[in-house]
């Protein structure tokens, strides 16, 4: 039995001394590993916020170039309208005038009727004669009333309907200006936006480069389903910063670790913590 315990020999001892040490160096080295998983998650993270921003960027320039056609288009419409309605109601005042004219010709034709029947009445053989002319004198008589009561009314009418062109003309040429004033300001935009476009999308394009392509599929792919354009977004008031959602405390506290990339489970936009985002700049 003295023999067994001799068993522990001086090179035994050193080895069970050493084995704490080899246990540190493994923890250090998980610990360099988390690190760098944590750094690899939140460059990423970093490059899709910046690529969002500038993405935002460019959108915002479009909604106010975008908001200017609209308008343009809009006041085109309405310009086309006005001048589809001048037109109708010149078609209808000229269709009036010639509406009395030929008022005009009946009443002369029924004075001309009146005049060769009082003409025949002065030859006529016999009473039945004279009452059967002296009817259609009565007759032609009452045609012309007609008429004149008619020319009256078309008269008023034409009054009403040049009443319309004028007020329609007076908007015509309003809206007109209007039109004007706003192709100005859309050309003064666009030379003034067209730039900063430019670079913004040139830097959209070399940012895109610092992505895989996964990532960026995936970006393109929320954006394009997203109603404001946002992919990702920052956590504010412990709530999603696209759909305002809230955001449980342990998911919170996940996404401030960065070992990897999260999504709202409510929109599926990619979150990120607001330290980053403070970070960035374009």
């Amino acid at each position: 039995m003295a023999k067994a315990k001799s068993a522990d020999t001086p090179a035994t001892k050193k080895q069970k001394v050493e084995e704490p040490e080899i246990v540190t160096t493994t923890s250090a080295m998980d610990k360099t590993a988390e690190d760098s998983l944590e750094s690899v998650v939140r460059k990423k993270l970093t490059s899709l916020y910046t690529l969002q921003l500038i993405d935002t960027h460019i959108d915002k320039i479009r909604i106010i170039r975008g908001e200017l056609p609209l308008e343009v288009q809009d006041l085109e419409d309405e310009i086309e309208g006005l001048e589809t309605r001048v037109s109708k109601y010149k078609q209808e005042l000229s269709e009036l005038e010639m509406e009395i004219s030929q008022k005009q010709n009946a009443i002369k034709e029924s004075h001309e009727l009146v005049k060769k029947y009082e003409a025949q009445q002065m030859n006529v053989r016999n009473n039945r004669e004279y009452d059967s002319l002296n009817k259609e004198i009565e007759y032609q008589n009452l045609e012309i009333q007609l008429a004149e009561k008619k020319i009256k009314e078309i008269t008023a009418a034409i009054e009403n309907k040049k009443q319309m062109v004028e007020t329609a003309v007076a908007e015509l040429d309003e809206r007109k200006n209007d039109l004007e004033v706003k192709n100005s300001e859309l050309k003064d935009i666009v030379e003034e936006t067209r730039k900063e476009e430019e670079q913004l999308n040139e830097k959209s394009i070399k940012q895109e480069e610092n992505i895989d392509d996964r990532l960026l599929n995936a970006y393109k792919r929320i954006r394009e389903n997203a109603r404001n354009g946002l992919a990702v977004v920052p956590v504010e008031r412990d709530a999603c910063g696209g759909c305002f959602n809230k955001i449980p405390p342990q998911r919170q506290l996940d996404i401030r670790l960065n070992k990897k990339i999260i999504v709202c489970e409510y929109c599926g936009r990619i979150l990120v913590d607001t330290e980053i985002v403070e970070n960035i700049t374009i």
